[in-house]
């Protein structure tokens, strides 16, 4: 497969066509190929057309998609698009929208109930993640000896028993990579962002409960199996729903939040590890079930979120989605430009993705030279940071060692 057409490429589908010309010689070599990608730059589309015109434009988009009587939102929000640092010269605004844009301006992390109530809900899910980590490393004191795989010295009675000990804590991390992170589009695709964080919290909420009434090894492995087909699926969502309905300005830093929510739950795994330690032989049961709480949380949670505007716009139904983006964002005029714009960048990606499936944007990881080496770079640090630090022991801790 062919490397993605440059932007100014005859094959772009750029109307506005202008061929690249390099601004000193050692932007390209001499089979005229750029040297530096980092160079690259995304234009702002709304630039390529007149104030007149993005208006019209515009103003047609929600004419088009049953959202007329905001017609004239529309046509203003476009022209604050195109030019998002010059709104105070815009006199189309009025004194509250000109208020609201400079509030927002000057105030990066203002934002109403209903986004900060969803990213609250994100980062219960980022915590999910580190809970459902630790659960084993407290049961791991236990559960050994309940199968018949450890004697009362903590001794395992063959290598055969501790192979299994480690396959059972290991499993989590094997089907969230190789299940549960390849079902995540089609999920998507036909439940929705919301949809899919539902369906993997009750996944996420079951097999804890399930993996507290384990009576063998081979009961607990199974639900430990699915568990991580839940967590690689809610993996690749949540971050994706967070920044789908974060404001551009803030949107780096709240998906970056993740980690920071992940350790969190981590933290409250180990807290309830501690907690439910002395209660008797029942002890793994309570710590690898108590899993469920932020899950459970989450699927609840989940139904009082707006849908993502985007997934919305992506499968047409642009007036719902608009209604979705109203309920995220302060004013509606920074609804309306955030939204319109959202649709011009998404109308830019379909000339370039060119209908390609799932499939083919699968191999495109593999086949596009600049994905490719991204997806090598990103795989390799990932790796490496498995192999260093407290991600190296954590699911072979011993709950002793903090206890």
């Amino acid at each position: 497969m062919n490397d993605l057409p440059e932007k100014g490429s005859p094959d772009s589908h750029d109307e506005n066509f202008k061929p690249f010309e390099p601004k000193s010689p050692e932007l390209a070599d001499p089979g005229g190929r750029r040297k530096s990608v980092a160079l690259n730059i995304v234009e702002n589309p709304l630039k390529r057309y007149s104030r007149e015109q993005t208006v019209i434009d515009a103003q047609a988009f929600a004419e088009k998609h049953d959202m007329a009587e905001h017609a004239a939102l529309f046509g203003r929000a476009a022209l604050v698009a195109r030019e998002p640092t010059n709104f105070g010269a815009m006199g189309e605004l009025d004194e509250g929208e000109q208020r609201a844009l400079t509030y927002e301006r000057d105030h990066k992390w203002h934002g109403p109930f209903m986004l900060w109530y969803s990213i609250s809900l994100c980062a219960v899910g980022a915590a999910t993640q580190g809970w459902d980590q630790t659960g084993s490393n407290g049961a791991n004191l236990s559960f050994p000896r309940e199968f018949g795989l450890q004697d009362d010295q903590g001794n395992y009675y063959s290598g055969a028993d501790e192979w299994i000990d480690g396959s059972v804590n290991a499993i989590i991390f094997l089907t969230a990579g190789l299940i549960g992170a390849f079902i995540v589009d089609p999920l998507n695709k036909y439940f929705g962002r919301r949809g899919e964080i539902f369906i993997t919290a009750c996944i996420l909420t079951a097999t804890p409960i399930g993996s507290a009434f384990t009576q063998s090894w081979q009961g607990l492995f199974a639900a430990r199996f699915v568990l991580g087909i839940g967590i690689g699926a809610k993996n690749a969502t949540v971050p994706i729903y967070s920044a789908e309905m974060a404001p551009a300005r803030i949107r780096g830093a709240l998906v970056m939040f993740w980690q920071l929510w992940v350790v969190a739950g981590i933290f409250l795994g180990f807290c309830a590890n501690v907690i439910v330690k002395d209660t008797g032989d029942i002890s793994w049961r309570l710590q690898l079930g108590s899993a469920f709480i932020p899950s459970f949380i989450l699927g609840c949670g989940i139904f009082f979120c707006p849908e993502s505007p985007r997934w919305l716009m992506k499968h047409g139904k642009l007036a719902k989605g608009f209604r979705s983006m109203s309920r995220l964002r302060a004013h509606p005029i920074i609804a309306a430009r955030d939204y319109y714009y959202s649709h011009v960048i998404y109308e830019e990606e379909l000339k370039v993705a060119r209908g390609a499936g799932y499939f083919s944007r699968l191999w495109d990881c593999f086949a596009v030279p600049r994905i490719r080496r991204a997806n090598y770079g990103a795989s390799t640090v990932m790796i490496a940071q498995q192999m260093c630090g407290i991600n190296s022991k954590s699911p072979f801790l011993r709950a002793n060692i903090i206890f």
